[in-house]
């Protein structure tokens, strides 16, 4: 996984619920754990965009409901700062759902994505409309 110039701020703690983006199945997931977090005593684990967590499918298609899952977070409402000084905020919480190769599960991703995790996650660029 590559690393990214921005400085992501961390907006997702444990148990924030967002909307699941792309055809795979899923619409909405809650957050159980954050992969590769390392934090102080008693902080909340949280994730921002970029970031790869592990969800629980809450409204969706039976087939995906009740099973533990990987995403890769591709929005959040907290703003995050890039190199340049601009800050970038969008208007809902949204993830991707992938797999152990860290490849999407679906096809078609549904929104603006940044340009952060197309630099980390290059599948995902391909598949997504448009790279804000």
């Amino acid at each position: 996984m590559k690393a990214i110039p921005s400085n992501i701020t961390r907006g997702l703690p444990v148990g924030a619920k967002m909307n699941c983006v792309d055809n795979s199945g899923a619409k909405v997931v809650q957050i159980i754990s954050v992969r590769g977090f390392k934090g102080k005593r008693r902080t909340k684990p949280a994730a921002g965009v970029a970031g790869i967590v592990n969800v629980k499918v809450i409204r969706g298609e039976q087939k995906v409901r009740h099973e533990v899952h990987r995403a890769v977070i591709i929005r959040q409402t907290r703003p995050f700062r890039r190199p340049g000084g601009m800050r970038v905020s969008f208007e809902d919480n949204a993830c991707v759902l992938v797999n152990d190769n860290l490849e999407p599960k679906g096809s078609l991703i549904k929104g603006p994505v940044p340009k952060e995790v197309v630099q980390r996650f290059q599948l995902i660029g391909k598949i997504s409309r448009m790279v804000v």
